[in-house]
């Protein structure tokens, strides 16, 4: 019998080479540029190849690496997700210790097994509701002031076998302190927490431009609670990088990881400065990166990161263990939309497959509804289960990195990485990241890239189903329930005052006793004096006042600005239907046979479709008159004439002055631009065009304004 590899069959037919295949789709591109048409530029400044081949990798010094081993391109466990998979997590952003319990317990339950608690404003900011203004209490997070707060949040929760994700802003050391404090009560121990008390000072000031305290005051935070975490609890980190800041205001794959990377870097000098050694500090920090619908770029960006730091903590002098990061993945929202809001579904799921080849650690699918409203059980149960259907049905844990090998994903990884690697340097020799924030070189430079990218939504180059493509007028929005904000607000006003009266005169002073101490602490026994300051009825507004006494808010800088790709397209659909409570008409003049204006009106219908135009398309008319008639009896006030160019000179002029018989105000458009006719065309009072080259969101406005929309 003949083996597979000394068969003959193969070598009966002859090698295909690249040229081959070149001149092949040479051929069928008809006399197209092969160079203008089959490669494509990306936002990052790469140029995709049509085809990628062995010798595009060929001098790639990570293909050759294996998961476990330096520069972790391939994955931090030699074992993949064989032995253990990703954390199921899931933000739970409701504001009531109470809802958080039942959402919370309602949710590991079916399958979660780390809770991501997003905390409220006022707790982020190391306030106690009654300290806070209304709008800061309960908005968007949790609320918690007291032990008893966090006890109820967390009651039937296991803190020795659930991972806790907790979006502590700047303020990471009160918030810790209560978490402690609430382990000793429940006899825990602390060496089995597991999760991460999220500190991110530089990232919170990138995207609300300010800080409660000065950064120096915050990298002394940091550092007490790191080293403690370092000895006490070695399975819980105390710091996230987060790439939100530079994912959801537009920013492309390289400026992510660059200013992502630079974060971190400076994290790990601060600490430097204030004692915690490089293998100490890194295995705290945790990078939560925000991962988009480019599915392999995205691929290539996970494993880009692992790459570069792996690079920069060994520069730093950190050991082979100290360079593994720790990753956890969330889906976007800079692509999701409020119209149509269920494909966000679809968008959600491409992500969480393109994080989980990516190698994450924990993942956080976002609700479909999540940029219109509070999710509910229903779409938290929706995101929980694309996250178990790849996890149990699709066996991804049963192959250690199933993108590597692949040569354009090897390829896009190594491009990306080296273009981060040079902006980060960028940043470094500019004097690092808090420098380069406060000169506003990041906040620009992703500005100038978000509007590159907002500009191809809006011109219909890059593609949002059902906003600017297959856009639905008739769609019904969703209901987004009434929150009452106030009552809210002074109930939990009344909670932390009848938690501070409980306390007798005695307890009292216990309480000032402790946090007396906390002034001017540094290091393990700062974090313990805040626990016991806790656990015998500090606040954490208090906790957060005694460590902050002698420290004053740094100075602001200008922010980020946190945005959707869809936001300018859904501000025409919301005039709409504030200004008409459904959809303006829009009549197509469809002249001549199906062959001559069925093009044009398909892209017609889609062009106005998206401002949530009703649009009327009749069959052809074979004479002006004809249209017209039908126009007047529309009830529409925009006429679009639809045919071929050949026609439009002596269609136009009638048809313009018969509509403008018929309604004077009529808005007139041309369904193509016919360079030679432009200005014949608007002498005969045609008053916008649109084309494949229009901008549909600047052509709409002009007509909505001139509808009296907006």
């Amino acid at each position: 019998m003949t083996t597979p590899s000394t068969s003959p069959l193969l070598a009966e037919f002859s090698p295909v080479s690249y040229d081959d295949w070149r001149k092949l789709v040479e051929a069928e591109l008809k006399g197209a540029p092969f160079d203008k048409k089959m490669f494509t530029a990306t936002y990052e400044g790469l140029t995709l190849k049509p085809i990628y081949r062995r010798e595009d990798v060929a001098s790639l010094p990570h293909v050759n690496s294996f998961p476990g081993f330096a520069p972790f391109v391939r994955g931090a466990s030699a074992s993949g997700y064989v032995k253990e998979s990703w954390d199921v997590s899931q933000e739970i952003a409701v504001g009531s210790p109470t809802e958080f319990n039942h959402a919370a317990r309602n949710s590991i339950s079916r399958g979660l097994n780390a809770l991501n608690m997003v905390l409220d404003r006022a707790t982020r900011n190391g306030l106690d509701p009654d300290w806070s203004q209304a709008d800061d209490v309960g908005g968007g997070g949790l609320s918690i002031a007291t032990i008893d707060d966090l006890d109820r949040a967390l009651e039937g929760v296991d803190l020795e076998k659930t991972s806790l994700f907790v979006r502590s802003g700047a303020s990471a050391l009160p918030f810790a302190a209560v978490l402690i404090a609430l382990a000793w009560k429940r006899k825990k121990a602390l060496i089995q927490l597991r999760g991460c008390i999220e500190m991110d000072p530089l990232g919170v000031i990138a995207h609300e431009g300010k800080l409660p305290q000065s950064l120096a005051g915050a990298y002394r935070e940091m550092a007490a609670l790191t080293g403690w975490a370092a000895k006490f609890a070695p399975q819980l980190q105390t710091i996230c990088v987060h790439s939100r800041a530079w994912h959801e205001s537009g920013g492309s794959a390289v400026q992510e990881l660059a200013y992502t990377l630079a974060t971190g870097v400076e994290y790990l000098r601060q600490l430097n400065k204030l004692g915690v050694d490089v293998n100490a500090a890194a295995p705290r920090i945790r990078f939560a990166v925000t991962v988009g619908t480019s599915f392999f770029f995205e691929i290539a960006k996970l494993r880009a990161l692992r790459m570069l730091w792996s690079r920069a903590v060994a520069a730093a002098g950190g050991n082979e263990a100290a360079q593994k990061i720790s990753l956890h993945v969330r889906t976007s929202q800079w692509n999701k939309s409020v119209v149509d809001p269920y494909n966000n579904l679809l968008r959600a799921t491409v992500e969480s497959f393109a994080g989980v080849l990516g190698g994450c650690d924990s993942m956080q699918v976002g609700a479909f509804d999540e940029v219109v409203r509070q999710p509910d059980d229903f779409s938290r149960r929706l995101a929980r289960n694309t996250q178990l259907v790849l996890q149990k049905e699709c066996a991804l844990n049963h192959v250690v990195d199933p993108a590597g090998g692949s040569w354009f994903v090897e390829n896009a990884t190594a491009e990306i990485a080296a273009r981060a690697w040079a902006l980060f340097q960028e940043i470094e020799k500019a004097g690092g990241m808090e420098t380069s924030l406060r000169a506003g070189t990041p906040q620009k430079a992703v500005g100038e890239m978000a509007a590159k990218k907002i500009k191809a939504v809006t011109g219909l180059r890059d593609s949002l189903v059902g906003v600017n493509q297959y856009a639905n007028p008739k769609e019904q929005p969703l209901e987004v329930p009434v929150a009452d904000a106030k009552s809210f607000y002074k109930r939990r006003v009344q909670q932390v005052a009848l938690h501070r009266t409980s306390l007798d005169d005695q307890d009292s002073q216990i309480v000032l006793n402790w946090l007396a101490k906390i002034i001017g602490l540094k290091g393990h026994d700062l974090v313990e004096v805040c626990v016991e300051a806790v656990s015998a009825g500090a606040t954490l507004g208090e906790i957060t006042r005694a460590l902050r006494i002698n420290d004053s808010p740094c100075e602001p800088i200008t922010p980020v600005c946190l945005t959707r790709a869809a936001a300018p397209i859904e501000g025409l659909r919301a005039a709409m239907n504030r200004r008409f409570g459904g959809s303006a008409k829009v009549f197509l003049c469809n002249m001549g046979s199906l062959k001559e204006h069925k093009a044009r009106a398909d892209f017609s219908r889609g062009f106005f479709s998206v401002g949530g135009y009703d649009v009327i398309s009749p069959a052809g008319f074979k004479t002006p008159e004809e249209a017209v008639a039908a126009f007047a009896q529309s009830g529409a006030d925009v006429a679009v004439i639809c045919s071929v160019d050949d026609n439009y000179p002596a269609l136009v002029p009638a048809l313009t002055t018969g509509i403008r018989s018929q309604k004077p105000n009529a808005i007139i458009v041309l369904a193509g631009y016919p360079p030679e006719q432009i200005e014949a065309h608007q002498k005969a009072g045609v008053d916008e065009f649109i084309h494949l080259r229009a901008d549909v969101l600047e052509v709409l406005a002009k007509i909505h304004t001139k509808l009296g929309i907006v």
